[in-house]
C-alpha cells in the first residue's frame, strides 16, 4: 500500500435465553451478546452432554444402564467429527476457502506477496508466489478448540467448545510475537526432525494444562477480574487485559532470566473501559515505563507487544475504518488481528483487497500434551495451510490489534508509520501516537507539539459511532 515500506516477495515481471422482558427494548450491542451467550452457551451444554456420555458410557459396563444414550452418543458424534463445524458455520456464516483472486498483492504480518499477472508468460512465477504465501500462512501456530483437558478449576469443564475461541484467537496473536522474537519473521516451519527446540518451547507455553504458563488455564485465572469464566465468551478488550495481568503475575513469580514471556506488554486504550471516548492513544512515555517495569529498572528498553483494543461501530465496522485497518497489515511491526464474526473469534492475519485472511480456532481437536525437551512431538495439530478468508466490512466492530517491536528503533518506525497513517484517515484514526499524555507526536519532523488539552483539536465521535 502505498506510503509504507514493503517487505515485498515478488515475481518480477450458548442455551441461555435473554434475561430481559419481551416487552423491553434492547440496544444493539445487547441484543449481539444475548446471541453470543445463547449460541456459546449451546455449544458448551452439546459437548457437557458428550462428557456425561463419556462418563454414563463407564457405568454401562459396570451393569448400570443409562437411558436416552442415542442422543449422547449423536452428540459425541457431532462433536468428535466435522458436524460442530458445520453447525457452527450454519449459525454465524459459511467458511470461504482459498485465495479470493490472483490478480491483487497480498499482505500477510508485514510481508508483501506482489503478484503480477499481465502476461501468461508471468504465470508460473506467480504460482511459486502463491506457493510461498501457503507455506508463509500455513508455518504460523494455530491454536483450536481442544477437548480431553484437565478440567478447569471448579468448572468441571474439559473442552472449550463453543466458548474459548476469543482465548485461542489471543494466543494465536501472542505465539506470533514469540515467533518474531526468536527467530525474525522470515521464520518458516520446517518438516525435518528433530524441530527447534526454541520452537518446541514455545508450543509447550499454550499447552492446555496449569503447567503451561500461557495456557487456557491459567488465562482464564489471571483474567478473572475482567470477566473470563470457563463457559463464558469474552470480548476484546478483557483478553488484552487479561494478557497484561497474566504476564505480569508471571513475571512477579520468577526472576528476569527465567521469565517465560520475554517482553513487556502494553495495553493501549483510550479509557478505562476500552469502549468509549477519542481515539486510544500510543503514549511513548507509557510504552518506556512498561519496558522499565519489565527489566526492573535494569535497561531503558526493552522488546514489547502493543495490543490496541477497539470498537469501530456497532453491529459492523464503520467503512470509514477499512482502510486504515487494511494498512496495519503493511507495518513490520503486525501481528494481525484478533477479530471475526459476532461470538465467533478468529486470528486475522493477512488482508488482499477487501478480504481478510484468517487462522480459525474453531477445529476441535482433541488435546495434546508437548514437553518443551521433546524435539520429535508431533506438532502438525499447531498448523493448517487451509487457507480462510472473509470480507472485511462483515467481521465484528469489536476487536484488537497487535503490534511487536523488537527494539527502540523498531518503535520509532512504528511510531512514524502509525502517525502517518492517523494523518491519513481523514478524521477517522484507528489511534494516535503521543509522546507524553500532552504531546503529540509529528511523523515527518520526529519531534512533538504542545497540546492546551488532552482533547483539543480532536472529535471523539469521529472515531466511532456509540
Amino acid at each position: 500500500m502505498k506510503g509504507f515500506p514493503e517487505k515485498v516477495v515478488t515475481s518480477n515481471f450458548c442455551l441461555k435465553a435473554p434475561t430481559k422482558s419481551s416487552t423491553t427494548e434492547q440496544s444493539p450491542s445487547e441484543r449481539k451478546l444475548s446471541r453470543v451467550s445463547l449460541w456459546s452457551s449451546f455449544f458448551s451444554s452439546a459437548f457437557s452432554v458428550f462428557e456425561s456420555h463419556r462418563e454414563s458410557s463407564t457405568c454401562e459396563k459396570k451393569g448400570v444402564h443409562h437411558r436416552g444414550n442415542g442422543w449422547t452418543s449423536a452428540v459425541k458424534k457431532v462433536v468428535a467429527g466435522g458436524s460442530m463445524r458445520r453447525l457452527h458455520e450454519r449459525v454465524l456464516g459459511s467458511t470461504k476457502i482459498g485465495i479470493p483472486t490472483q490478480t491483487s498483492d497480498i499482505w500477510l504480518l508485514g510481508t508483501c506477496y506482489k503478484i503480477s499477472a499481465d502476461c501468461p508468460a508471468e504465470a508460473e512465477a506467480t504460482s511459486n508466489i502463491l506457493a510461498e504465501f501457503t507455506h508463509d500462512f500455513s508455518s504460523r501456530i494455530l491454536v483450536t478448540y481442544r477437548k480431553g483437558f484437565d478440567a478447569i478449576g471448579d468448572s468441571k469443564l474439559t473442552s472449550d467448545v463453543g466458548w474459548g475461541c476469543m482465548v485461542r484467537s489471543s494466543q494465536m496473536l501472542i505465539a506470533q510475537a514469540l515467533l518474531c522474537h526468536q527467530f525474525g519473521r522470515s521464520w518458516r516451519r520446517s518438516s525435518v526432525k528433530p524441530q527447534d527446540q526454541d520452537y518446541i518451547t514455545i508450543l509447550h507455553l499454550f499447552g492446555d494444562s496449569e503447567a503451561s504458563p500461557f495456557s487456557i488455564h491459567n488465562l482464564l485465572l489471571a483474567g478473572k477480574a475482567y470477566g473470563l469464566a470457563a463457559g463464558s465468551w469474552v470480548g476484546p478488550y478483557a483478553m488484552c487485559r487479561s494478557w497484561e495481568t497474566l504476564v505480569r503475575s508471571k513475571r512477579e513469580e520468577t526472576v528476569h532470566e527465567l521469565h517465560p514471556f520475554p517482553m513487556a506488554l502494553y495495553v493501549v486504550s483510550g479509557d478505562e473501559n476500552g469502549e468509549r471516548g477519542g481515539a486510544p492513544v500510543v503514549c511513548i512515555e507509557d510504552v518506556h515505563r512498561s519496558c522499565l517495569e519489565f527489566s526492573k529498572g535494569q535497561v531503558d528498553w526493552t522488546p514489547i507487544i502493543l495490543l490496541v483494543p477497539l470498537v469501530l461501530g456497532l453491529d459492523k465496522v464503520n467503512p470509514r475504518y477499512i482502510p486504515s485497518l487494511q494498512a496495519t497489515f503493511t507495518f513490520p511491526q503486525s501481528l494481525g488481528i484478533l477479530g471475526g464474526k459476532p461470538g465467533a473469534s478468529t486470528y486475522i492475519v493477512g488482508v488482499q483487497d477487501d478480504n481478510a485472511f484468517y487462522l480459525d480456532p474453531h477445529e476441535v481437536q482433541q488435546v495434546v500434551h508437548i514437553s518443551k525437551d521433546d524435539l520429535e512431538a508431533d506438532s502438525s495439530s499447531y498448523h493448517s495451510n487451509v487457507i480462510r478468508h472473509i470480507p472485511l466490512e462483515s467481521i465484528d466492530p469489536s476487536l484488537a490489534i497487535g503490534f511487536y517491536c523488537r527494539d527502540k528503533d523498531d518503535f520509532d518506525e512504528f511510531c512514524s508509520l502509525a502517525s502517518k497513517l492517523a494523518e491519513e484517515s481523514n478524521g477517522a484514526p484507528l489511534f494516535t501516537v503521543a509522546v507524553s499524555h500532552k504531546k503529540t507526536f509529528v511523523s515527518s519532523s520526529d519531534a512533538y507539539q504542545e497540546e492546551d488539552g488532552a482533547d483539543e483539536g480532536h472529535d471523539g465521535d469521529e472515531w466511532q459511532l456509540l
